[in-house]
């Protein structure tokens, strides 16, 4: 059909560009791209024969079964009010700061993160923890939104994260390596986050006023207030890098403690009714999910089978271009990318045909995988989409989206200088590594 591979690659991605555009969803237009395509080149029972295949590989995955898991583990806790325990021990010990109740917040969608694993969930569940409370104490409304929809962000980079999973799915690495790889650069984008913070109110000291500091005695009782999130936490956290549990273990592990909160917190007339409202979202994502990796590995026969991505490797190394220019390149792209699609979605999209580029020009493929979701992680708040803005201005209608995007912007500069120290310095994200 068409004598270049880059040329039947591009054909191939319009089509499901173009079933997209028509509301299909991603891991359909993935599958039905991949399907036709792989058909067209070779014959329609070999395209149907790969269905059965990869649909039971990705019901088989160990690592793939950590997903719901982890998703329910943080429906869970949120509904339970960890969240509220984590937030109100930060605010509690930072919060008479000026800013201090913006950085409680960072700190609390950190620890929040490391429960969910998800950037919306950490986004939509902080917005109603911390929001009241800032606009109670005067902040400045695009400070407040900003701090909450950038520390949502962080729930997809702290581990565990639901995308390194599925990055380590996609490109056969070792999950525990993307955890560890992951824990240096979420802990420099809290702290990079709170000093924006403070540059913030030491120009505009109104946008964050300071308070009187609780004493110790509410301090410590705000410690002894969050004690679930630390059993979680410890739990899933220290026995996942101890080694005493496997992914799969400390996400099981996790899923128990959360229940018990969660039957803990709310009368028996309610368990059914939230039981039944965690069911459905997280069997939705989860469906969301595997779909749209099991579609990513059908739409990968077609590529394989195109050779585009040995063609790419070739193009590059014909044009000279220093591989620092490609990652530029394909940062560019990735902000475009996570502006308009959800994080998950643009990593799955791009993977098949990216990851080995990046591997082709030498680079560490457990440095790319931090790198990739850092940088969808920036287009989660970047204009003129931003998957994070949006979902803030659903949990406060009164707030307009200017001034949600004016509110980011100071933590936007802090993101990229964080991807710039990242890049330049690999070791940052590898040094945790055995």
């Amino acid at each position: 059909m068409f004598e270049s591979p880059i040329l039947l690659l591009l054909f191939g991605v319009a089509i499901m560009i173009g079933l997209i555009g028509l509301h299909f969803p991603v891991g359909v237009s993935m599958a039905v791209t991949g399907l036709v395509m792989f058909a067209l080149q070779v014959d329609i029972q070999a395209a149907f024969g790969t269905i059965s295949a990869e649909v039971v590989a990705a019901f088989t995955s160990r690592d793939l079964v950590t997903i719901p898991l982890f998703l329910l583990m943080g429906s869970l806790a949120a509904r339970a009010g960890i969240a509220s325990d984590i937030y109100n021990l930060a605010s509690a010990w930072i919060g008479h700061l000026r800013g201090g109740l913006a950085m409680g917040t960072v700190v609390g969608c950190g620890g929040f993160g490391a429960l969910c694993g998800s950037s919306v969930a950490t986004a939509a569940t902080m917005g109603r923890v911390a929001l009241p409370e800032m606009r109670a104490r005067g902040y400045a409304p695009e400070l407040a939104v900003g701090s909450i929809a950038s520390g949502g962000t962080l729930g997809i980079l702290i581990p565990p994260s639901i995308v390194m999973v599925i990055y380590a799915v996609l490109t056969e690495q070792f999950v525990l390596d993307l955890f560890m790889a992951g824990i240096l650069p979420g802990l420099l984008a809290i702290f990079l986050y709170c000093v924006a913070i403070f540059i913030v109110t030491r120009f505009r000291p109104e946008a964050g006023p300071a308070f009187a500091p609780q004493p110790w005695s509410m301090r410590f009782r705000a410690v002894l207030g969050a004690w679930r999130a630390v059993v979680v936490i410890f739990l899933v956290i220290g026995g996942l890098y101890s080694g005493l549990f496997t992914v799969v273990e400390a996400a099981s592990v996790g899923v128990g403690i959360t229940a018990l909160f969660f039957l803990a917190h709310f009368r028996r007339s309610e368990w059914m009714s939230q039981l039944r409202e965690v069911a459905v979202e997280v069997g939705q994502s989860t469906a969301m999910i595997f779909l749209m990796v099991i579609g990513a590995n059908l739409f990968s026969y077609f590529l394989t089978l195109t050779q585009a991505p040995q063609e790419l490797i070739t193009m590059v190394e014909d044009a000279n271009l220093s591989p620092y220019v490609v990652i530029a390149i394909l940062m560019l792209m990735y902000l475009f990318l996570g502006a308009v699609f959800d994080a998950i979605a643009a990593m799955i999209l791009t993977t098949p045909f990216v990851y080995p580029l990046i591997v082709g020009l030498g680079f560490d493929p457990i440095w790319w995988g931090v790198v990739l979701v850092m940088v969808i992680e920036i287009g989660m708040i970047s204009p003129p989409i931003g998957m994070n803005v949006f979902v803030l201005n659903g949990v406060a209608r009164d707030i307009p989206l200017r001034t949600i995007y004016r509110g980011i912007m100071p933590f936007l500069l802090a993101d990229i200088v964080r991807l710039i120290i990242v890049i330049a310095f690999p070791a940052l994200a590898l040094m945790l590594l055995p």
